[in-house]
Formats: C-alpha cells, structure tokens, sequence
C-alpha cells in the first residue's frame, strides 16, 4: 500500500478505507461534514451503537467507523455507514508507533469524533489528529480528551446499552431506538452455497460467550434440544469456542449423522451474519451474536444466567427471554443472580443448568 503524504516509512499504515457511495442531501454537499466513529470493542456493543450512526447520518454526517478487525463486520452491515477502518491495534499495550501512524493520516480529515468506549487509549488518536470536537464519555482521566464530555451513569441507574451510545448525538428522544443490520440477499446467497444450507431450512446455535462460562447454557443442553428438532443445526462461534461447539456436534452427530454442522472458528464474522440471517431461528446465550440476531429480526431464543434482560436485551420483537431470575415459578429463587462474574461464585450455575431443554423447545 502506498505510503500517506508525510509518514514514515517505518510507521504502519492505515488499512485500506472503502466508501459507499452517498445519496440524497448528503451526497449533493449539502448538510453535514465528516465524521468518525470510534468502535466498541465487543461485537454486541458494537451493534448496539446502530441507532447512534443513523441518527448522525440522518442529519447529514457522513460517517467513518474505525474498528478493530472482529468488530468491523458489524459496521459493514449498516448502510449508513461510508467507510469502515479496521485499526491495527492488538489488546493490551500503547502501541504509540500505530497511533501516531493513523492520528497523521487522520489530520483535516474529520470534523467531529465519536468516542464510543471509555478508555483513555481510545480518545488518544482523535486528540493528536487534531479533530476539533471530540465526544465522548469521562473516564481514565481524560477530561483534557474530550471537547464535549458526557457524564457516565451512576452503575445502578445506567440506561440500557442502546440508549448509553445513542445519548453521544445530543438528542434528548433515545428511550426508543432499536439497532438494525442489514444484509445483501445476493451476499447471504453466496454465502449459503458452499455450505449446502437454504434460507429458513436450519437452526442456528450459539453456545459461546467470551464474557465467561457463567453465561454458557451447558453443552449437554445444547446437544439435547439439537437432537429433538427436526431441521439440521448449525454451530456458530470464535476459534476459542471451537471445542465447546464440536462437543455439542460429535454428540449429536453420534445418532443422527450429519445432523450438526459446526463452523465454529470456521468461517469469518461476515459469513456467520449471512449464516444467521438466512436461519429459521437461532438459540443463544447473552452475547454478540445474539444482538447481531435480535437486528436482523432473526426468531431468537435468548438464555440469560449471570447477567441481566434489563440491562442488554436482545432488541428484537421475534425474541423469547429465558432468565430464572424473574420466574416466580421457580424455587427456590435466585437471589444470588445477575451476579455478573465470569465463574458462578456459588460454584452451581442453577440460573443456566435449570433451564431445561424442553422449555427452549417450545419456542422452536
């Protein structure tokens, strides 16, 4: 790739930035300017800042989303989105030689910044690119980051996620917003074929979550519910949840062969969007694929155990909630739950083991 006026030869370069064409008012010149959006770094974060991005475009900003490489997918998705960035950033570290790299490539280019996490690290390129009004909310000490700061929630009265980013627009009527992804039906074709998969002629599972196992409807129950549908079952997942979704699979498999497809860690976060907005349904636990599903109106049924409904929702009308937590039915009842940790602290998971297979059926 060619070197950007000015960089050095030993600094990285941006990656490549691929434009949609505008239309309408904006594409004639005349609302709006520049802007960039700097990503989440969670898939399902990722999705829930949606509304945001609408309401930006829909005033005339024409937007650049800057993303890390497993998020970028999402942005993908949404049509009002001009171009997508992936950074070259890894976890962990300041990677000063990378952001300085993209902070000179970024100089005059952006009126206006958008930052969406809370990091330090993440308002940093904006501040040195000299983009002269930068959003975002205070945290990590940088306040001096920040043109226009927005206060964060006090943790028990924050709002839900959709309506935490959407308040970055300055708008006052969020309490509504629902994201929305869409996929090309050409694309989700072309997709499909080499799998041998037809439109609404599967499930989709999800059984990972990279929060932790505290959040992971168990295995057994995942292989159990495969085995009573009638239609095949896809395995959705990252290369980490690739054994957890071959034990579902080879489970399964055993008796009714071919019955599961596992591409879990197989297939690239574009192919597993067309994979679920092609699915008759799709079960999953809290995570990012089950936002993914929840905008693309995809039939869901959602597992919640260590974490809350009333916080990160699957936002969709086609979406069955199970959480025990609030089954008046259920006893004795979960008082130990949301907790919000990794591991179950009480070492049972209940909240998750005791939601049986038969219950997830009826909404299949």
């Amino acid at each position: 790739m060619p070197r950007a006026p000015g960089q050095d030869a030993a600094e990285p370069a941006l990656p490549g930035r691929q434009r949609r064409p505008l239309e309408g008012e904006a594409a004639e010149g005349r609302f709006g300017g520049e802007s960039l959006v700097i990503a989440p770094q969670w898939i399902g974060d990722a999705v829930m800042t949606e509304p945001l991005l609408r309401r930006l475009q829909a005033r005339g900003e024409q937007l650049t989303v800057a993303a890390l490489p497993w998020v970028a997918p999402v942005y993908r998705a949404m049509p009002q989105v001009a171009e997508v960035v992936e950074l070259p950033f890894a976890h962990g570290g300041l990677q000063w030689r990378a952001r300085r790299s993209i902070a000179k490539q970024w100089q005059g280019q952006f009126e206006v910044a958008y930052v969406c996490p809370n990091s330090l690290k993440s308002a940093l390129v904006p501040l040195m690119a000299g983009i002269p009004k930068r959003v975002g909310y205070l945290g990590e000490s940088r306040v001096g980051f920040l043109t226009h700061r927005l206060k964060n929630p006090p943790k028990g009265t924050r709002p839900p996620m959709v309506a935490f980013y959407s308040a970055l627009s300055g708008d006052g009527d969020i309490a509504q917003d629902r994201p929305h992804l869409h996929m090309d039906a050409r694309t989700v074709d072309r997709d499909l074929l080499p799998w041998g998969l037809r439109i609404g002629a599967y499930h989709v599972f999800a059984p990972g979550s990279e929060y932790g196992p505290a959040k992971r409807w168990p295995a057994a129950h995942f292989a159990e519910l495969a085995s009573q549908l009638e239609l095949p079952v896809v395995l959705l997942g990252s290369g980490k949840e690739a054994e957890l979704c071959e034990s579902i699979a080879a489970s399964v498999n055993a008796h009714q062969r071919g019955k599961c497809l596992n591409l879990a860690g197989k297939t690239s976060l574009d192919l597993a969007f067309s994979v679920i907005a092609a699915a008759k349904n799709i079960v999953s636990n809290d995570s990012g694929l089950m936002h993914v599903a929840a905008a693309m109106g995809v039939p869901q049924v959602a597992i919640f155990g260590s974490s809350s409904p009333l916080h990160t929702p699957p936002l969709n009308e086609q979406a069955q909630v199970l959480w025990l937590k609030n089954d008046p039915n259920y006893q004795p009842a979960l008082d130990c739950a949301p907790c919000f940790e990794r591991e179950c602290p009480l070492g049972h998971t209940r909240c998750l083991v005791d939601i049986a297979p038969a219950r997830v059926l009826r909404f299949l």
